[in-house]
C-alpha cells in the first residue's frame, strides 16, 4: 500500500538551499513535477558540496565524502576499536545489522536535511541509488522493504515521509518489493533530534511503533533516511522482529 500526500492551502516557492526549487506548498507537487524541466531551467539543482549546477551531488563530492569504514561495530555499525561498541554489548539488539554507505558529516547532512525539512523530494532518487549501490555491495538479500513510519499527524503537516520516498527508489532499483503497511508509528513522539542523550532517545521511542503487516519468516531490509543512536530503528526492529521476521537489516544514508 502505498501512501499519498494529503493536500493542504497554497503558500508559494522558494528556492532550497541546493539552488532547486523548494515546494511549500502539496497542491503544487503534481505541478512542479510535469513542469520539472522547466523549473530546472530557472531553479537549476546544485551540488550540495560545490554548488555546481547538473545534479545534488557530483562526482568529485561523492568521492570526497567519508565512507563508513573501519574501525567500527560489527554490529551496528558505529565507530568503534573493538568489535562491538558499548551499546551493542550491552543490549540484545533485534536487528542482524545496520549498514550505510558514508559517516554523518557535511554535506550527507545538508543533503538529508534538504530532502527531510526543504521538501527537496528530488534529490530522493540521487540519495537511493547511492544507498542502493551500497546495499547490494554489502549484502543484497531481502524479501521486502519496509521504510521507518511518520506518525500520520507529522506526515500531513510534512507532505511526505522522506524514508518512504529513499525506500520506494531503492525498490526500484534493486527489484525488493517496499511494504508500507509493514509498520505503523502509533505514538507522536518529540522529534529525536531534540533529545539530548541517547537514553533520552531511546526511551523516547519506546512503544512508538507497531507491526501491522506480515513479515513472518521474511527478511526485512528497514529502510530511514539516517541512524544516530540507532534507537528508532531498534525500536522498529524489535517490533518486526516479535512478528516473526527472520533477518532484519537497516539500510540508511548516514551512521
Amino acid at each position: 500500500m502505498v501512501r499519498q500526500a494529503c493536500p493542504e492551502p497554497v503558500e508559494g516557492l522558494t528556492t532550497n538551499g541546493f539552488g532547486g526549487l523548494e515546494v511549500q506548498s502539496r497542491p503544487m507537487h503534481l505541478l512542479t513535477r510535469a513542469a520539472g524541466p522547466l523549473l530546472d531551467l530557472i531553479f537549476p539543482r546544485t551540488c550540495a558540496g560545490c554548488g555546481r549546477e547538473g545534479g545534488y551531488l557530483c562526482d568529485e563530492c561523492e568521492a570526497a565524502i567519508p565512507r563508513l569504514e573501519p574501525p567500527q561495530c560489527n554490529l551496528c555499525s558505529t565507530p568503534s576499536r573493538s568489535p562491538l561498541c558499548a551499546w551493542c554489548r550491552s543490549a540484545n539488539q533485534p536487528f542482524d545489522g545496520i549498514t550505510a554507505p558514508f559517516r554523518w558529516t557535511g554535506v550527507v547532512q545538508e543533503m538529508v536535511y534538504a530532502l527531510k525539512y526543504r521538501n527537496v523530494r528530488a534529490s530522493a532518487p540521487r540519495l537511493a541509488e547511492l544507498m542502493s549501490a551500497h546495499f547490494m555491495e554489502r549484502s543484497g538479500t531481502a524479501d521486502v522493504i519496509a521504510p521507518v513510519p511518520l506518525h500520520p499527524s507529522r506526515e500531513r503537516e510534512r507532505g511526505y515521509n522522506q524514508s518512504e520516498l529513499l525506500a520506494g527508489e531503492i525498490s526500484n532499483s534493486t527489484g525488493i518489493p517496499m511494504a508500507t503497511d509493514v509498520l505503523a508509528r502509533t505514538r507522536n513522539t518529540p522529534p529525536q533530534v531534540s533529545m539530548s542523550t541517547p537514553d533520552e532517545r531511546r526511551q523516547n521511542v519506546i512503544g512508538a511503533f507497531e507491526c501491522v503487516g506480515d513479515v513472518a519468516g521474511k527478511r526485512v531490509l528497514l529502510v530511514d533516511d539516517v541512524v544516530t543512536t540507532g534507537a528508532t530503528v531498534a525500536e522498529c526492529s524489535a517490533q518486526l522482529r516479535n512478528a516473526g521476521a527472520v533477518s532484519i537489516w537497516v539500510l540508511s544514508l548516514g551512521r
